[in-house]
């Protein structure tokens, strides 16, 4: 019984609408790096950033193909779609960094390297979920 339970999990698809929206997001990313100019309004900065925008698509695409858990596939579109956001508000490409303090982050008792490497991965934006991960 627990085989064929787990051959039927193995077995489960994206649904079509998901299918739809997930090509869509990689139709619009690549809209936009064609139309993509640099703050800088520099050329080469410009094609710089295009390709960048480009092969970070095809790779965080490429590495999430086999993924079947519809909420892991629809934290990668958030992810995605947020990504998109952040970059034509601020005009950047490039994920935005945070920044937080080392140990500000777990209560005064307590404050072991490990805890605070937990609260760092949980307090992570989800537009940098798979940033270090390709990087």
């Amino acid at each position: 019984m627990i085989w064929f339970w787990l051959n039927l999990k193995k077995k489960k698809k994206m649904t079509p609408a998901t299918r739809q929206k997930v090509l869509g997001l990689y139709r619009k990313i690549f809209q936009i790096a064609k139309k993509w100019q640099s703050a800088s309004g520099q050329t080469e900065e410009t094609v710089k950033e295009k390709e960048y925008i480009k092969n970070e698509a095809r790779t965080l695409f490429r590495k999430n193909k086999h993924v079947t858990d519809p909420k892991l596939i629809e934290q990668c579109i958030e992810e995605c779609e947020a990504r998109i956001e952040i970059g034509l508000h601020y005009n950047i490409p490039y994920p935005r960094p945070i920044h937080l303090p080392p140990m500000g982050l777990a209560h005064k008792q307590g404050r072991t390297l490990r805890h605070q490497e937990k609260l760092r991965k949980i307090s992570k934006p989800i537009y940098l979920k798979s940033h270090d991960e390709v990087s």
